[in-house]
């Protein structure tokens, strides 16, 4: 079992650490925007190595945070002004999605 990430792995998480605070990508998001990789992996990276990296900040495309982690993510968007949806348990996308740029 690899211990160590890989460049894949690596990239991602760059990517997470980049995202300003209140701003958020998808999985997909982040796989679209290093051109590799798909929302399956761009997970698996997450999951395994992302407890280092502004975590809460990658999301499902439907704007609900990591699954087990949706009571500490909902602390880090309520601290960070991230905009919240109606339900108030999920990020509003369409305000909070990130372009990529700085």
């Amino acid at each position: 079992m690899q211990q160590e990430p890989d460049e894949f792995a690596e990239l991602v998480l760059e990517v997470a650490e980049r995202i300003p605070p209140g701003r958020v990508l998808s999985y997909g998001d982040v796989a679209e925007l290093l051109g590799r990789g798909g929302p399956r992996q761009v997970g698996r990276v997450m999951a395994r190595w992302g407890g280092g990296v502004p975590w809460w900040r990658v999301i499902r495309a439907d704007g609900s945070p990591p699954p087990g982690h949706e009571v500490r993510a909902l602390q880090e968007y309520l601290a960070e002004g991230t905009p919240l949806g109606q339900d108030g348990t999920r990020v509003d996308m369409r305000r909070a999605r990130w372009d990529g740029r700085s």
